[in-house]
């Protein structure tokens, strides 16, 4: 999907609406109440109403959309923007691209953001690399990243060779807390994890199907590439991410940090899919609300 494509294929509201509810309802519309399939559309006032329980509801309802007063078609520009933005876009650039005011353009790009983190995430496969890395608190610090005086954040990346990417925002590198995120993400049936020289991987997988088919790459001794074994690939993730940390976002906070991650996540995922507009809009009318006051909470 370009932009001029989406200029001319959406360029009005009934147009919007007529994809979305193709997304949300693809075997015929239903109450998003009771479930029912007795509806009938009101058309003046773009919405359904249940015969069974007297629902009235659009096709906007309990979904990201739901109480914007934004038009369609900007909220489809947005999509499109965030989606082709390998490094991500700002709220700034949004702002000046689409008119509209900061705080409406910081609130737009985190509703969307909101709908990516609830994609399905599969389980992993093959060769998986394990790194983590530590972002942001420029200055020097002393206190170790995950000491509560180390303003410093980590990211823990988990990655299949040619395959799928995770990140989670995690509050230490504990062993205990390494293994829960590769039991998450891994299948049992991996053939290799790869990690650094780090102390905690040996015990998180110590318990673990994974402890057999663990492989480590010793970075303390120089040693970067050992034929297959190495974490390159996990690490050119990180050094995507912290490109749109730094070009791109500037500033993050530790709270919303997870939104962001789950952007670059669900776009690095996606990077070869020719449909990623629509199904982004796709998860959009099937997330489940997000207010300002939650975000802002």
């Amino acid at each position: 999907m370009t932009l001029t494509d989406l200029t001319q294929t959406f360029s009005t509201d009934e147009q919007c609406r007529t994809l979305l509810k193709k997304l949300r309802f693809p075997f015929g519309v239903e109450c998003v109440r009771c479930k029912s399939k007795r509806v009938f559309e009101i058309e003046t006032q773009k919405k359904f109403e249940c015969v069974e329980c007297g629902y009235q509801f659009s096709v906007l309802t309990q979904t990201i959309f739901h109480d914007t007063h934004l038009p369609l078609e900007t909220w489809f520009m947005a999509v499109l923007l965030l989606c082709e933005a390998r490094k991500g876009m700002s709220a700034n650039q949004v702002k000046r691209t689409l008119g509209v005011s900061y705080k409406t353009a910081w609130y737009l790009c985190h509703r969307i953001r909101a709908a990516m983190k609830e994609a399905e995430r599969p389980m992993m496969d093959g060769t998986v690399e394990v790194d983590e890395t530590y972002i942001g608190a420029s200055e020097k610090t002393y206190r170790k990243p995950g000491h509560g005086d180390c303003k410093k954040q980590i990211v823990v990346g988990i990655r299949q060779r040619g395959g799928d990417l995770r990140f989670f925002h995690a509050q230490d590198v504990k062993a205990g807390t390494l293994e829960k995120y590769v039991r998450e993400s891994v299948s049992e049936d991996v053939e290799v994890i790869v990690t650094d020289e780090l102390n905690a991987y040996p015990t998180a997988f110590r318990n673990t199907p994974f402890a057999k088919r663990h492989k480590t790459i010793k970075h303390k001794s120089k040693v970067y590439v050992d034929g297959d074994i190495h974490t390159n690939t996990v690490e050119s993730a990180f050094s995507l991410l912290k490109r749109g940390i730094v070009g791109t976002w500037h500033k993050i906070s530790a709270k919303h940090l997870a939104a962001y991650l789950a952007e670059m996540e669900f776009r690095f995922n996606r990077r070869k899919n020719p449909d990623l507009f629509v199904d982004t809009l796709r998860h959009m009318v099937t997330a489940p609300v997000l207010t300002f006051e939650k975000l802002t909470a």
